[in-house]
């Protein structure tokens, strides 16, 4: 099973109840069923607000009333609710797995970098993981096996197919020199994960 890199709570809770409790974990004020619909983007303003009083019921969600209106926020206290937050940090968990994974590698890279859909928060769960990998000129047998693993570990954590771009530093410099459409990708939405800041790299090329 892939994970949907856009949504990855949807990895174990694929209904709206999954993104209701999205909604309630990214942010500390309390909302309205009306501003909980909003923000999750999916299913009726009457479904949303049976998945919060079904929440309410299990204490996973406190409920307030406001004048006419009811207010929900998340009971952070309950014992549920770090499992909650696991799920909605996989995205920031798989980039720590990936940072760490890189760190052990004996053959350093200048830069691994993150783009595409993983990095901006908007694929699906066909998406691949592309990443970035900026080396200096040597390469051996050693460096291609680190990919390798790389690939795997990926597959592994996530489900999703990872693809590589591989280059060396002059090798980028030249994709910078003759303005390769992907550069822009990478100057606007790449996260980096391991190594010097990307900029530097990429405005350096360029000059």
């Amino acid at each position: 099973m892939n994970m949907d890199v856009s949504r990855p709570m949807a990895t174990l809770i694929p209904s709206l109840d999954g993104h209701v409790l999205e909604v309630l974990a990214r942010t500390l004020r309390p909302v309205t069923g009306r501003e909980v619909h909003r923000l999750t983007g999916a299913g009726s303003e009457s479904g949303v607000r049976l998945v919060l009083a079904r929440l309410v019921d299990h204490g996973l969600v406190q409920a307030t009333r406001a004048g006419r209106a009811t207010l929900y926020v998340a009971n952070r206290d309950h014992i549920a609710w770090p499992l909650v937050e696991g799920l909605v940090n996989l995205r920031r968990e798989f980039f720590g797995r990936v940072r760490e994974l890189v760190a052990s590698w004996q053959l350093v890279p200048v830069v691994v970098a993150v783009f595409g859909s993983t990095a901006r928060g908007d694929g699906g769960v066909d998406s691949d993981i592309d990443l970035l990998v900026v080396r200096p000129a040597v390469q051996d047998e050693a460096w291609e096996q680190q990919l390798d693993g790389l690939r795997e570990h990926v597959a592994l954590w996530t489900g999703n197919a990872c693809h590589i771009y591989d280059l060396t530093e002059d090798e980028l410099a030249e994709h910078i020199a003759e303005a390769e459409p992907i550069v822009d990708e990478w100057r606007r939405d790449a996260v980096v994960l391991f190594g010097v800041p990307l900029n530097r790299l990429l405005m350096g090329g360029a000059a």
